[in-house]
C-alpha cells in the first residue's frame, strides 16, 4: 500500500509531520484532513513515497546503478552522500509498476517461514534469508521493506498490512498478528495451509470451468462459421434443383440472418462483454456477482462451502490469540473471499453481538450465509466451550467434502460438454445429409 508523508503547522507555530498508508492520494488526503481537524493543525505539504533510480560512484570504482524508495530526491542524495558515494544522478522512476507476485511465490514464502520458525530460527534472520533467495522482484522488495520496518521497531501488524496489495489482505493480517500472538508458528502454519488449499481449489475450479468454456466457445465459433459461410454455398445450389427440406430451409434462413446482422450482433456482444467485465470489477458488481455465485446450481454450493471453510480456518487460527473475538470474526469475514458473506457478517452478526449482546451462533445464523451444518456445529461448540476446536473441525470437514465433490463436478462437466459436442455434430450431420432428400425438378415443369 502506498505511503504518504504530510507536514503541517499548529496554531502555535509547531511543526507536525507524519506518515499514512492509503490506497490512493485522494484517500490519503481525506485521512490527513480528518487527522488535521482532530488534532487542530494545517496541512502544508503532502508527498508520496516513490521509487528513485540513482547512479553513484565511490572513488575510481565503476559506477553503480540502483533503486531507492523515498519521499523526495533530496532524501536519496543525502543518504547516498552519508555513505561516501559521489552522486552522479538521481531520477524519479518513470513507470513504477509492480505486478502482483504469483500466488505460488507467496505460498512458498509463508510455508518456508513456517518451517524455519518451527526450527527456532530468529525471525529477522528468516526474513533476511528469504529476501536474498526470493526470485520475484516485487515480493523480494516487500520482504526487505518489512524486515527494515521491524528492525526499526515499527508495529509488526502495520508493517505487513501496508503491503496487503502484494501479499493479499488475509495473508498480511495473519502474518502481522502472528508476532503479537503467543502461537506464531501455528498461525504461520495455518496461513500456509490455507494458501495451499486456496491455490489448489482455484486450480481445480479453473479446470472445471475454464477449459469447458473455451471448448464451448470454439465450438460456437465453428458452428457459426459453418452455418453462415460453408453451408449456404452448397444448400443454395441444391435449392435450385428442387424443393428444399425443412431443416435445410430453416438453416438457410438462419444463415442469411447471421450474414445480414453479423457486425451488429458482434458489436452488441462485445459491448455487453466489456460492460459486464467492467461492472464486476466495481464494489457493487463484485458484491452482486458473489451474492448469486454461491446460489448457482452444482458449482455454487462448492464455492459457498469453500468460503465457509476459509472463515472457519481463519477463525481457528486467530481465536483467543489476537485479542477481541469481534476482531477475529471481522477479519475472518474479510478473509473468506466473498463480499456478500463479508457484508452480511459485518452488518448483521457483529452488530447483534456488540449492541444486542447475542451469542455467536445466533448472530451467525441471522446472516443467512452459513449452512445448517455449520450453525449446528457452532451451537454445539458454544455449549461445550470448544468453539475454536469446532471451527477447525468444520474447516477440515468442508475441505474434504469440497475436494471430493469438485472431482465429481469436473467429471460431470466434461460429460456434459462431450454430450453437447455430440448433439451439435449429429445435428450438423443430419442437416448436411438432408440434401439427399432433394428431388430435382422435371425439365419444363415449374
Amino acid at each position: 500500500m502506498p505511503e504518504f508523508r504530510f507536514q503541517g503547522v499548529k496554531p502555535g507555530g509547531r511543526t507536525v509531520q507524519g506518515v499514512v498508508s492509503a490506497e490512493s492520494r485522494n484517500q490519503a488526503r481525506k485521512l490527513i484532513t480528518d487527522l488535521a481537524q482532530k488534532n487542530q493543525f494545517k496541512v502544508t505539504d503532502l508527498r508520496t513515497r516513490t521509487t528513485f533510480i540513482y547512479r553513484v560512484r565511490r572513488g575510481y570504482e565503476k559506477p553503480v546503478i540502483g533503486e531507492q524508495k523515498a519521499f523526495s530526491r533530496e532524501e536519496v542524495v543525502q543518504a547516498l552522500e552519508r555513505m561516501d558515494y559521489k552522486v552522479l544522478s538521481v531520477q524519479r522512476k518513470f513507470l513504477d509498476v509492480k505486478p502482483k507476485p504469483p500466488s505460488t511465490e507467496i505460498v512458498t514464502f509463508v510455508r518456508v517461514s513456517a518451517d524455519l520458525i518451527r526450527e527456532k530460527l530468529p525471525y529477522n534472520e528468516i526474513l533476511q534469508l528469504l529476501s536474498n533467495d526470493i526470485q520475484n522482484k516485487t515480493l523480494r522488495e516487500t520482504v526487505r521493506d518489512i524486515n527494515n520496518d521491524l528492525k526499526q521497531g515499527k508495529d509488526s501488524e502495520q508493517s505487513f498490512i501496508k503491503h496487503e496489495r502484494v501479499l493479499g489482505k488475509f495473508t498480511a493480517h495473519m502474518l502481522g498478528l502472528a508476532s503479537k500472538s503467543g502461537n506464531m508458528a501455528e498461525i504461520y502454519e495455518s496461513t500456509a495451509k490455507f494458501l495451499e488449499r486456496q491455490a489448489e481449489f482455484k486450480k481445480s475450479l479453473k479446470s472445471a470451468l475454464i477449459m469447458p468454456a473455451i471448448t464451448m466457445f470454439i465450438l460456437l465459433i465453428a458452428v457459426i462459421y459453418y452455418v453462415a459461410y460453408i453451408f449456404p454455398a452448397t444448400a443454395e445450389l441444391f435449392a435450385k434443383l428442387g424443393q428444399v427440406p425443412p431443416m435445410t430451409a430453416a438453416t438457410l434462413q438462419l444463415s442469411h440472418f447471421l450474414t445480414r446482422n453479423f457486425w451488429w450482433m458482434a458489436l452488441m456482444f462485445l459491448a455487453g462483454g466489456i460492460f459486464v467485465a467492467r461492472f464486476v470489477t466495481t464494489e457493487r458488481g463484485r458484491f452482486l456477482l458473489e451474492k448469486y455465485m454461491i446460489k448457482m446450481p452444482v458449482i455454487g454450493g462448492l464455492i459457498h462451502k469453500q468460503n465457509i471453510e476459509i472463515f472457519c480456518r481463519v477463525f481457528y487460527a486467530m481465536y483467543g490469540g489476537s485479542g477481541e473475538n469481534i476482531d477475529v470474526i471481522r477479519l475472518s469475514a474479510e478473509a473468506c473471499g466473498n463480499k456478500y458473506m463479508e457484508h452480511q457478517i459485518k452488518t448483521i452478526a457483529i452488530p447483534m453481538m456488540v449492541t444486542q449482546g447475542k451469542g455467536l451462533t445466533e448472530s451467525l445464523a441471522a446472516t443467512g450465509v452459513f449452512t445448517e451444518t455449520a450453525i449446528s456445529r457452532f451451537h454445539s461448540g458454544a455449549e461445550t466451550g470448544t468453539v475454536r476446536a469446532t471451527a477447525l473441525q468444520l474447516a477440515n470437514y468442508y475441505e474434504k467434502e469440497t475436494g471430493y465433490k469438485l472431482k465429481n463436478v469436473i467429471d460431470f462437466v466434461q460429460v456434459i460438454v462431450s454430450l453437447i459436442i455430440m448433439v451439435v455434430m449429429i445435428a450438423l450431420t443430419i442437416v448436411s445429409s438432408e440434401s439427399a432428400l432433394i428431388h430435382p425438378k422435371q425439365p419444363g415443369i415449374e
